[in-house]
């Protein structure tokens, strides 16, 4: 553990030899009334967006301009193959081969159309597997693919929950659940990283203990892309999607990515939903010739995208790539690991992390329970130049992200929180 220590000084140093601290001035930071930066801990929810953004999305405006639909293959950056700009720069972050990855529709939507292909359910394995408390929209996208399979969406739910008295899961309750239900079982879909505690689950262990129970494994990466090391590949899951606009920074509803293992990268028997982008790009233009799936993720795509969406992401991704996910991760888990220091110098018996203490366990979100509070402590951060966000029933989200928050605001943070706890 590293050597942390109260007071201002100790982070302005931090700040000083951190050799990415720079990147923080390559985003558009919101002001305050004073025009002061406010404290922005939610990028675990919407990331801030980089100055350079602009000219990449400037540039598709000025190719559409000048060439109409031309921009499709003589622009800057041709419109026709503008996807695979982002492929490996994307299959980096989420610690996986080309191949296996691309950028398309949103988050559930791809849920939806993994579920196409990954979702075979029997008479006898037909049950879907997901955390008791996972995001509103993977509950309600395994629920309807329940209903449309005609099963009943409550029967056929199997929830892996926390133990009594605990925000956090337990392995060995899944392989518990495993060795009573695994035979029914068609699909476990969990949340790389969880929304509400911030617990980022060991993806291989899971990966291994579904495959051994004959069940497809995929996993919601929405909170874990650019923020964790997700390892795809070497995970085994069969697929797993994210979306682009929490730490990967591309903006209010963005595209999203979609991961499928290189094993099923050939196989044309997978049931999918087809559409033309999906099919083989040498004769897409020929119009009139029969369904040939491309290989690899890409082999899912349904339409041809929006470019000033990716236009966005390229953005960046650029930005990511040129950093490296080494410096983030070392970065991230020094400065998360600072915050918790401070939070829990307040008192734990009155502030309370849910997120696990260990770093390989969680990203850079920490949730934070504070005794006796209720939401209007959250509006009162709010109030004070702090932007978090609040979870029912009583979790305060803060995500100090590595490209752009220091250790500055992270000390700005606490003692602020703990002036409003003093007034109180």
């Amino acid at each position: 553990m590293l050597n942390y220590k109260t007071g201002l000084d100790f982070a302005k140093s931090k700040d000083k030899n951190d050799p990415i601290a720079s990147y923080r001035e390559l985003f558009h930071i919101p002001k305050d009334k004073n025009g002061d930066d406010i404290i922005y801990m939610t990028g675990n929810s919407l990331g801030l967006q980089p100055k350079s953004t602009h000219a990449y999305v400037e540039q598709e405006l000025k190719d559409w301009a000048e060439l109409g639909v031309d921009g499709h293959t003589h622009g800057k950056n041709p419109w026709l193959h503008y996807h695979e700009l982002l492929t490996e720069n994307m299959a980096t972050i989420v610690g996986a081969k080309p191949i296996e990855v691309v950028m398309m529709n949103t988050l559930t939507t791809n849920l939806h159309l993994m579920m196409v292909s990954f979702y075979k359910p029997t008479s006898k394995r037909y049950k879907i597997l997901i955390e008791g408390d996972a995001f509103p929209s993977d509950k309600y996208a395994v629920e309807s693919q329940l209903r449309h399979h005609g099963y009943d969406d409550k029967e056929g739910l199997i929830l892996w929950s926390p133990r009594k008295g605990e925000e956090l899961l337990n392995y060995e309750d899944l392989e518990t659940i495993l060795k009573s239900h695994g035979d029914e079982i068609a699909l476990i879909m969990i949340g790389g990283v969880n929304y509400y505690t911030g617990q980022f689950f060991d993806l291989k262990r899971i990966t291994q203990l579904g495959h051994n129970y004959g069940c497809v494994v995929g996993f919601d990466c929405a909170h874990g892309a650019g923020n964790v090391n997700l390892d795809l590949h070497n995970s085994n899951a069969d697929f797993a999607i994210w979306c682009s606009y929490k730490y990967l920074n591309s903006g209010p509803g963005s595209l999203a990515g979609c991961f499928v293992h290189e094993r099923h990268a050939y196989n044309k028997t997978l049931n999918r939903f087809t559409g033309w982008w999906s099919h083989n790009k040498e004769t897409r233009f020929n119009m009139r010739d029969d369904f040939d799936m491309l290989p690899g993720a890409e082999g899912w795509q349904l339409s041809n995208p929006p470019i000033l969406s990716m236009a966005a992401i390229k953005a960046s991704l650029d930005m990511f790539n040129e950093v490296g996910m080494d410096k983030l991760y070392k970065k991230s888990k020094q400065l998360t690991g600072y915050f918790e220091f401070l939070l829990k110098n307040l008192g734990e018996d009155i502030i309370r992390v849910i997120t696990p203490s260990n770093p390989d366990e969680r990203g850079c979100q920490l949730s934070i329970q504070v005794l006796n509070a209720n939401k209007s402590l959250h509006n009162k951060l709010t109030e004070a130049g702090v932007i978090s966000d609040w979870r029912e029933p009583d979790v305060i989200r803060c995500a100090p992200v590595p490209l752009y928050n220091s250790f500055e605001d992270a000390y700005k943070l606490v003692e602020r929180l703990k002036f409003i706890l003093v007034k109180e």
